[in-house]
């Protein structure tokens, strides 16, 4: 039945569906095996993409040519950008999802790819020979061989639901869960360990008194996540917002005795930044209330998903509590919460490239790595189906540093630091995160995108046309000068001072109460300029962009002259079999902890937790040697 594949992926959530696709655009034959193929890049927790740093990451998918910011796109309900109130680094997009839609849309996409073949099978075994991959072998008894795997395997390898004291064995709920991979890869020296998360109820929204909750509504102009010309919401779904109340956290602590959370039932740590809310009533015991938002589910479903109450105590508890919080007097529950547990492979083990340092040609991408979201898991596929597809064209892995991409930050923070929770991405895990802006991601990785296969030369030619279009606008902003009291006036109206000279356009725009738009407005010659581009839907990204680089000049090249002076050092390459044992004049933690990470350069070795300054520097003097 099977031909011999280029590359097998297991598992099609949101790291499988990216690396099949990845890899099969490049030409690779993939076979993608999934338990059910009625839930491709399934929403396993809450229908929203994007959010604080995971927006940002989305976008650079989207710039490498991956495809979930425009399935995204498709199935948008509600669209916000959040932290428009600070700086540029800050800003984030978030869309709440048709969660049923967006399954449907992968689907759509993996089934126009014609280099992926799709097989509904649960792989119980990783078969391996001399430290290198061979094959899998299903619960049909089938063996399927490859050149290379790429395990994306979520919470279903050796998952186990908790609700109060009853717990079973399950992937997700109403989903049976995989046993025999992490056996088979143990046999080979690859580590696991435990790790928990959860989810929250799901309402019947026909039974919520929607008129004693607070509305929060899409933004006026809703934005998108792909750069390339994708659908705006015409119309869009409100949330809502409520809070509970010092009685819902009394019955939940009644709860207590039953919470596998406090009963030991669980082995794996639970995720700290988004905790449940038993967890909450702990760790903010001085609180009298959290906040909770409800989520639409779809357009055509009265599904809603209560963000901010994941929860694995008993379902009367939950049930009790929630008839107690503002506008769910009468809630009825489609399904309880629960915390799940589940197999993973501590990310230290891997390369840079995600393919295991212990087996060769296999790779591992998403909750398997110790992450958390729909995001991180998405970019990690894309990463390992680009390099999986390299490896076996003998090309050479592709590396994303932290000063080109959030992408980079969280696989070096994996490979480097590893993980003892759940890991979450956030803007404050970036120390470059001015120039990691979510607006420049097309401008910053479409051109590697585009070397490295997966963005067309009409892609290309429209990022190098949007950069040109920034460059000309900004020279022309710097060398026009204004003056006059229409000026004076407009700035008095924008609540900023007059005039003392003529001054040019783009030291009013460096003024904080200045808008690039309002400018646009008020400005013939400005607004002739920018319209003698040919920038279609692009304009307003190409003014955001210009504005940013003006106001922020200063701060963006304080940070460009920190990358170039790290830079030095950063790459500097350290040999993988080196025996770091023998260097004496290192820590005996030191010499461990490099002997256990082999670190692939000078900057990823000063990364490593318990590594000095002084390590660092007994490093370069051997190199130097």
């Amino acid at each position: 039945m099977f031909e011999k594949y280029d590359i097998i992926v297991v598992g099609a959530g949101h790291a499988g569906c990216e690396a099949a696709a990845a890899a099969a655009k490049l030409g690779s034959k993939v076979l993608l095996i999934t338990m059910n193929l009625n839930n491709l890049g399934y929403m396993s927790c809450n229908p929203a993409m994007g959010g604080i740093a995971k927006g940002q990451i989305l976008r650079e998918i989207d710039a490498l040519g991956g495809l979930s910011a425009i399935i995204s796109d498709y199935t948008t309900i509600q669209f916000r950008m959040l932290n428009r109130s600070k700086g540029p680094a800050m800003w984030s997009p978030r869309a709440q999802i048709d969660r049923m839609l967006f399954t449907i849309k992968w689907r759509e996409a993996i089934e126009s790819l014609p280099n992926v073949h799709l097989w509904q099978d649960t792989v119980e075994e990783i078969k391996i020979k001399k430290k290198k991959f061979q094959s899998v072998r299903t619960k049909l008894g089938i063996t399927i061989e490859a050149k290379s795997c790429i395990i994306t395997s979520g919470t279903f390898l050796g998952g186990k639901i908790f609700i109060g004291k009853k717990w079973f064995e399950s992937g997700r709920l109403g989903e049976t869960a995989s046993f025999g991979i992490t056996k088979s890869l143990e046999k080979h020296g690859i580590k696991s360990e435990k790790l928990k998360t959860g989810t929250s109820v799901r309402l019947d929204g026909r039974s919520i008194e929607f008129s004693n909750l607070v509305e929060q509504e899409g933004d006026e102009n809703p934005g998108r996540f792909s750069f390339i010309n994708t659908p705006r919401p015409a119309k869009q779904r409100s949330c809502f917002l409520t809070y509970t109340n010092s009685v819902v956290h009394e019955i939940l602590k009644q709860g207590f005795d039953d919470s596998p959370l406090y009963q030991g039932m669980f082995k794996g740590t639970g995720p700290r930044y988004c905790p449940s809310i038993e967890d909450k009533l702990v760790k903010f015991e001085d609180r009298d209330r959290h906040q909770l938002f409800l989520e639409p589910e779809g357009w055509n479903t009265y599904e809603y998903y209560i963000n901010g109450f994941s929860s694995s105590l008993p379902e009367d508890i939950q049930y009790k509590a929630l008839k107690n919080i503002e506008g769910l007097e009468n809630a009825r529950i489609l399904k309880p919460g629960y915390g799940i547990e589940y197999d993973f492979f501590p990310p230290t083990q891997l390369n840079y490239s995600l393919e295991s340092k212990i087996v060769e040609h296999l790779y591992f991408a998403g909750q398997v790595n110790g992450t958390t979201g729909y995001e991180e898991a998405a970019c990690q596929g894309l990463m390992a189906g680009i390099n999986a597809h390299r490896k076996i064209n003998l090309q050479e892995p592709f590396i994303l540093q932290r000063s080109e991409a959030y992408i980079g930050v969280l696989i070096d923070d994996l490979v480097t630091k590893g993980t003892l929770e759940p890991y979450r991405m956030f803007t404050s895990r970036a120390e470059y995160r001015l120039l990691l802006r979510q607006n420049n991601a097309d401008i910053r990785l479409t051109e590697k995108g585009h070397d490295v296969g997966l963005c067309s030369q009409g892609r290309l030619d429209s990022v190098l046309k949007k950069k040109d279009a920034i460059d000309r606008i900004k020279q022309f902003l710097i060398y026009n000068k204004v003056e006059g009291v229409e000026i004076d006036n407009f700035l008095e109206e924008s609540g900023s001072t007059r005039l003392k000279s003529k001054s040019s356009i783009a030291d009013l725009i460096k003024r904080p109460q200045v808008s690039i738009y309002k400018l646009y407005e008020k400005l013939g010659n400005f607004k002739e300029y920018v319209d003698g581009f040919d920038l279609k839907h692009m304009k307003q990204e190409v003014l955001e962009e210009t504005e940013i680089l003006i106001k922020y000049e200063g701060y963006i090249q304080k940070e460009q002259e920190v990358i170039e002076r790290i830079q030095k050092f950063e790459n500097l390459p350290l040999k993988k079999d080196f025996d770091y044992m023998k260097l004496k004049g290192l820590s005996l933690e030191a010499r461990q902890k490099l002997q256990e990470i082999k670190p692939e350069s000078i900057g990823q070795a000063s990364r490593i937790s318990g590594i000095s300054p002084a390590d660092i520097s007994v490093l370069l003097i051997f190199l130097k040697s």
